[in-house]
Order: C-alpha cells, then sequence, then structure tokens
C-alpha cells in the first residue's frame, strides 16, 4: 500500500504556522533565561555511535535507541533519546580543561522508540542546562530557581515543585535502618510503588513511615524528621528545607521523598515539575555524576524541560503584519523592518494585503489598517 504524501510515523508531527512560531519564540524565551544565568549553549551531535551512547546511558537505555548502520564507518550508531549524557560527554572530554563549576545549557530533539501514555509524541523537545562539578545545596538552589525562572518566561503559573531523596533508601540501609544488600532493589521498588504489604512481606516494616512523609512540604518533611534514624536523615532534611525557602513564595513545594520513577541515575537530590493546567510532568532534575574515562566520577547537577506542551496551549503572539504594495522601494522595507515590523512585499498585482494575512497596508507613508 503507497503510503500518503502528508502521512508521518506515529507519534511524529510537523509544526505550521503560527505554531512553528510560537515554539521559536517559547524556546527563545526559556533559553534566555538560562544564557543569562552563565550557562553557555552546546549542541551536541544528533546521532552518536551506539555503544558510547548506550555506555553512557546506562545498560537499561541500549533497547530504547532507534539504531542504524552508518554506510560511511560501517558502525551502528544511534539516535540520541536524551541530551544530558550528551552534555555529560562533552564536559568530561572536550571541555575537561574548562574551569568548574562549568556552566552548559542546551535546546534541541529526541527521539523515544515508543510514547508514553501521557505523552504520544515520540520527537520530543527537550531543553536544559546542566552545572559540571559541583553538586552541594548551593547549586540545588541554583538549579531549582533557574528551571522556575525559565518557565515563567514560558509563560507557566502555579508551579509545583515534588521533591525527593534518591539514595534515601542505601543511605538508611548502611546503618540507621540495616537491610542486606541484596534486600536494597526490592525494598526501594515497594516504597517506590508505595506498598506497604509488600514491604512488611520483606521484613522492612522499618521503612513503613517513609510512605507518610508525602505531601504538602512542611508536613511531610516533618514526618520525615519523625522518623527515627539516628540522625542520618538530619543532613538532608536541612538541605531540603534550604532548598525549598529558596522557592518559598514562586512556587508550591511537595516532598514524596522515595519516588525512584525517573531519577534511577541521581544521587542526593532530585525533584520533579508539574503546573497547574499540564497533565504531565514539564521536566525534572537533581544531582548527579558523570562517570570519566580518565579518573574518578564529577558531580553535577541539572535539569531537563520538556516545552512541546507549553507550545501546544501558548497564546499565539499578535503580530503586526505590514501588506507592502507593488513598487514599494527596499529602503522603504528596510526602515519599516528597522521600527519592528513584519513586512510583506506584494510580487505581482495580484497580491492582496487581506489574502496574505496581513494586518495593515503601507498607503500615502503610513500604515493603515486592513
Amino acid at each position: 500500500m503507497k503510503i500518503p504524501p502528508d502521512l508521518l510515523p506515529e507519534g511524529f508531527r510537523d509544526r505550521l504556522p503560527p505554531q512553528a512560531e510560537v515554539a521559536a519564540r517559547v524556546s527563545r524565551a526559556m533559553i534566555d533565561v538560562l544564557t543569562r544565568y552563565g550557562y553557555a549553549r552546546v549542541a551536541p551531535a544528533i546521532a552518536e555511535f551506539e555503544s558510547a551512547l548506550a555506555e553512557r546511558s546506562g545498560g537499561a537505555a541500549r533497547n530504547q535507541h532507534l539504531r542504524f548502520t552508518d554506510p560511511v564507518s560501517g558502525h551502528t550508531l544511534a539516535l540520541r533519546g536524551d541530551i544530558t549524557v550528551q552534555v555529560g560527554r562533552i564536559a568530561t572530554t572536550r571541555m575537561q580543561e574548562s574551569p568548574r563549576p562549568l556552566r552548559l545549557c542546551y535546546h534541541g530533539q529526541v527521539l523515544r522508540l515508543k510514547a508514553k501514555q501521557l505523552r504520544p509524541e515520540r520527537e520530543l523537545t527537550q531543553l536544559g542546562a546542566e552545572l559540571i562539578g559541583n553538586d552541594s545545596v548551593a547549586a540545588a538552589c541554583e538549579i531549582v530557581g533557574v528551571a522556575i525562572d525559565a518557565l515563567e518566561a514560558a509563560g507557566v503559573k502555579d508551579i509545583t515543585i515534588d521533591f525527593t531523596l534518591p539514595d534515601l533508601v542505601e543511605r538508611l540501609a548502611e546503618k540507621a535502618l540495616p537491610l542486606a544488600p541484596d534486600k536494597i532493589d526490592a525494598v526501594r521498588s515497594e516504597l517506590d510503588m508505595k506498598d506497604a504489604g509488600g514491604l512488611s512481606v520483606l521484613g522492612a516494616d522499618a521503612y513503613l513511615p517513609l510512605l507518610a512523609a508525602t505531601g504538602p512540604f512542611d508536613g511531610a518533611v516533618e514526618k520525615l524528621r519523625a522518623i527515627d534514624a539516628g540522625g542520618a536523615l538530619a543532613s538532608r532534611i536541612q538541605a531540603l528545607e534550604s532548598i525549598a525557602a529558596t522557592v518559598a513564595g514562586r512556587a508550591n513545594v511537595t516532598l514524596d521523598p522515595t519516588e525512584r520513577h525517573g531519577f534511577e541515575y541521581q544521587s542526593w537530590f532530585g525533584f520533579t515539575i508539574f503546573a497547574k493546567g499540564y497533565s504531565a510532568a514539564l521536566g525534572r532534575g537533581g544531582t548527579y555524576y558523570i562517570d570519566r574515562a580518565d579518573g574518578p566520577s564529577e558531580a553535577a547537577t541539572g535539569f531537563s524541560l520538556y516545552p512541546d506542551p507549553l507550545i501546544d496551549l501558548a497564546e499565539e503572539s499578535n503580530v503586526q503584519r505590514l501588506f507592502l504594495p507593488l513598487g514599494t522601494d527596499a529602503a522603504t522595507g528596510a526602515k519599516l523592518r528597522g521600527e519592528g515590523w513584519v513586512t510583506v512585499a506584494a510580487l505581482d498585482e495580484n497580491d492582496s494585503a487581506a489574502v496574505l494575512g496581513c494586518t495593515h497596508i503601507w498607503a500615502n507613508g503610513q500604515a493603515v489598517i486592513v
């Protein structure tokens, strides 16, 4: 069967005017925020050698890449499914001698083999910032604040930040609430699924109070503080409170200390960003480590945003389009564009302002409303 010329694969789409213009405006507004905070922009390649990309993405991600054979090198290549790992590669190879902390930002398209239930798209826009060389509380405060600023610049309101502690079980299992090494992954899984019965079956009843330490930040953190862990959580709680204080009044803050989905590679701190009017998370971030081939892992803090939902719901900008009748001299057009007009020049006498979607027409030396 012949494929219709306008049919795209499932999960892919074209953006037409004016939506493509809205997409550029939203992304530009967010990137401008990142650059004003000192994050230098990088643009990683859309494809890499599959073996190297899979190694940096973790073995579990290997089957999530669209792979193909490079006719030039003969090696298997893969289209990227995440830009964060590429930024890590750049930071620890080509920019390994750059002063730390190294602030980098990015914007581009990523490809997913399969769509998620809340996100039917397979081609996604990913935008974010990475602070390489530091995973302190100060770094986390900066990253969370920058993410909020970027979303606000795109017109997002009623933002909620959900904090988590990805390494919580490992930290408690060391001494405060001992667990056999072969039980740690199982306990993390049951906590992630909020399965109290599963925890009891594993003999991990001491971890049950963690399930209640969720919800609005102030109440949840007090429940976390009440857990008798011999002071093992004190520094983590203090860090969370410091980060929450920096966004007070700007975003709602919630806490789910055992949330693991999407934070498999995060270290001590993670966060997910939600906003009123959007069904899925708009992004996530936190602290993590980047493996280096020439030495120990390097600490980093960052976030990724997925602005496609913002683009779909963003209002179309009120662009003033000025029709220049046939014969209008080039100098006049240049002057008007310099003043901020979008000009549409007639190419023949049959062109008209109304048909070409113009709001004004240049007549007798002035812009007249159509």
